[in-house]
């Protein structure tokens, strides 16, 4: 007789057959979200304004512009000048001055300011997603005091960006344990679907995820705007968030665990009841983890066979529809922070979602096994040893990308300790190789449970059983096993509720006592527990360092910095030298600008200030260029007092690029004098 399978009977079971086409659909939008993804530099960092910082031109100019080493997003906000008053002089429209590879963006100013120092605050989110800011002064005619006062909030600071990181690393944890623990199930534990303490940790772990992306979804405008949290609700602001390349990823982040709630409801619902309900023989697939792969034993009707097929068959629907789904999750991650941006992205971005999968895959189970262990005293010991090896893939694959990823964001070994990140990175190592260390100690722990006879569900009931029998306990009621004293009279209610109380701490006393009562699986507990706390600080290394910036991309800004004194075309040569001349008021630096610092002809511009930073009216300044390599100079500069403490000369030529040296003699009084000299290159 030929027998046909069940056609799905119920709405999960109509839910499982469409997850194929699922993981279609969002391996499409994944292929997308990659093919969009452009290249860019981490973090992005001013590189050139107009007005130049420090400078003083002759008329108000007609607007500022403000260029970037990379793409960044601002909005109508993000360019503020204000006057000496602290009153805003702009017309507050961005202007986008983009083109090519060129990144410019200015605002227009008011027409007729008066003379005096203006303020310059910008602040805009990089192609990394994280917030930048800054503040410069310029001045028109000569400097004058500022009441302005400079923030000391960064951007991206404050309670709002306390409040973003913690949405993030929740993320982070929840998305660790999501993927892990279904990994857990469909890898090592196909019972574990069944059990109510797994199916509790990863839906608590969905609900986290979702709860922190919806956080970081609100908190996203004040994080990159203005830092307050009223700001959270700002309709206006949110769409704004939309537009953006990280908002996009948040909005698609939820839409996927939405397909992720599906694939939960199917795996812990239809999977459950087929790992749990009875067989075509009367007895349960449960006695045999792992036989949804084996060939259906000779003798076996075809009914039980049809429904084993259809049990592997939604076995691999669940492993590749959930593999997509996680893939996309992970990918939300990849495509809008480091591994979008820096080199070779489109090599990182793959990179950094195997190592978010791997991450989530090792870390993520060992908090499953951590609750079979604790919670379910029969778990299998086939169990504990698949994820072993699972566990020794995975620390593989975050070896191989974690080294990739470091030498990309580093770029050189004085970074490893010489930035923020780097340290970072080697704190990270440390736990890892802690977290492996310990891991060791889980896997002999695990042979030594392997040199055992394996103990089956069935066997441990049996035992639960007799301790019962043993301790007075009725195995089918768990009540006391003699009779009431008065059968006929009706039970105290709050007798009978405490009399349940007992019971059930009684029955949890026993259980605890049958699975304590192995020194190995204790012993693999405790090894995994102390696994689980070093994990936990390990992820929030990670969220920190997904916030700090790479050490290349530091290393870029300093040799920016560094560009300022050593001169590039269009830059001016900023340097700043300390001087004591002895004698009262002897003390003090000369600031010098050479503007624009090239070949040909230039404008300089020197400030004498006071140890205090005031202006300091000195009789007598003298400035000499000399380049020793050629036996020119030196050229002496004659300098025009253009306010107390200020003194300017155009059409400085400097005939030739190379290592300059430039001499400057200050004078405080009639007899105190002193020479100080700085070498700088100039094209």
């Amino acid at each position: 007789m030929t027998a046909t399978a069940p056609a799905p009977s119920t709405a999960r079971d109509r839910a499982a057959a469409l997850l194929p086409r699922l993981a279609l659909v969002l391996a499409t939008l994944l292929a997308t979200l990659f093919t969009a993804a452009a290249p860019a530099t981490a973090h992005a960092a001013l590189t050139a304004s107009d007005p130049k910082e420090g400078a003083v031109v002759a008329t108000a100019p007609a607007q500022v512009t403000l260029s970037f080493s990379e793409q960044v997003a601002m909005g109508d906000d993000s360019i503020r000048v204000l006057d000496p008053q602290g009153k805003r002089v702009d017309t507050g429209e961005l202007r986008d001055m983009c083109s090519g590879s060129t990144v410019r963006y200015g605002t227009a100013l008011h027409s007729g300011l008066p003379d005096g120092t203006y303020t310059v605050a910008w602040q805009a989110v990089s192609a990394d997603s994280h917030p930048i800011s800054g503040a410069f002064t310029f001045s028109i005619g000569a400097p004058s005091a500022t009441s302005v006062t400079l923030p000391e909030r960064q951007a991206g600071g404050g309670p709002v960006g306390i409040a973003y990181g913690i949405a993030r690393y929740a993320a982070y944890a929840g998305f660790t344990v999501l993927v892990g623990g279904c990994v857990f199930v469909l890898a090592c534990w196909r019972r574990g679907a069944a059990q109510r303490p797994v199916q509790k940790l990863v839906l608590r772990a969905w609900v986290t995820l979702t709860a922190a992306t919806l956080v970081m979804l609100l908190l996203r405008n004040p994080y990159t705007g203005s830092g307050e949290f009223a700001d959270a609700f700002d309709l206006g602001g949110l769409k704004a968030v939309l537009e953006t390349k990280t908002g996009a990823a948040l909005v698609s982040r939820l839409l996927l665990l939405g397909a992720a709630a599906l694939f939960i409801a199917v795996l812990f619902g239809t999977y459950a009841r087929r790992q749990t309900g009875a067989g075509p023989t009367g007895g349960t697939t449960e006695s045999a983890e792992g036989a949804e792969w084996a060939e259906p034993a000779e003798g076996t009707d075809a009914a039980g066979s049809a429904a084993e097929k259809d049990t592997a068959d939604l076995l691999f629907g669940l492993c590749i529809g959930g593999g997509v789904v996680a893939a996309g999750i992970a990918a939300t991650w990849a495509l809008s922070e480091h591994a979008s941006t820096g080199i070779q992205p489109g090599i990182a971005m793959p990179a950094d979602m195997l190592h978010l999968l791997a991450a989530a895959a090792w870390l993520g189970g060992l908090a499953a096994l951590l609750v079979a262990l604790h919670k379910v005293p029969g778990i299998e010991r086939d169990a504990v040893r698949r994820f072993s090896r699972l566990a020794f893939a995975a620390v593989l694959v975050l070896a191989a990308t974690g080294v990739y990823q470091s030498w990309r964001q580093l770029g050189s070994w004085s970074a490893l300790t010489g930035t923020a990140y780097g340290r970072l990175l080697l704190l990270k190592v440390g736990l890892v190789a802690v977290l492996v260390g310990i891991a060791y100690l889980s896997r002999r722990w695990t042979a030594r449970l392997a040199e055992e006879p394996a103990e089956s569900a069935e066997e441990l009931t049996e035992e639960l059983a007799e301790a019962a029998t043993a301790s007075g306990v009725s195995r089918e009621t768990s009540t006391p096993a003699e009779a009431p004293e008065n059968p006929g009279v009706p039970e105290d209610p709050q007798r009978a509720a405490q009399l349940a109380r007992q019971r059930a701490a009684m029955q949890n006393a026993r259980e605890r006592q049958a699975r304590d009562a192995d020194p190995n699986r204790a012993g693999l507990r405790r090894s995994v527990l102390a696994e689980a706390g070093v994990a936990v600080a390990l992820l929030a290394v990670t969220t920190l360092l997904t916030s700090t910036e790479p050490g290349r991309a530091v290393a870029q800004e300093t040799g920016r910095a560094a560009g300022a004194a050593t001169a590039v075309p269009d830059r001016a040569v900023k340097i700043t030298l300390p001087f004591d001349a002895g004698g009262a008021n002897g003390k003090g630096s000369v600031r010098l600008q050479l503007d624009p610092g090239r070949v040909g002809a230039n404008t300089l511009h020197l400030w004498a200030e006071s140890p205090d930073g005031n202006p300091l009216d000195i009789p007598e300044i003298k400035v000499a260029f000399t380049l020793p390599a050629k036996d020119i100079g030196p050229l002496p500069l004659v300098s025009e007092r253009a306010a107390p403490g200020h003194w300017t000369a155009s059409g400085v030529q400097l005939p030739l690029a190379g290592e300059w040296r430039i001499d400057v003699t200050v004078r405080t009084s009639e007899i105190d004098q002193t020479t100080v000299q700085k070498t700088v290159k100039i094209g």
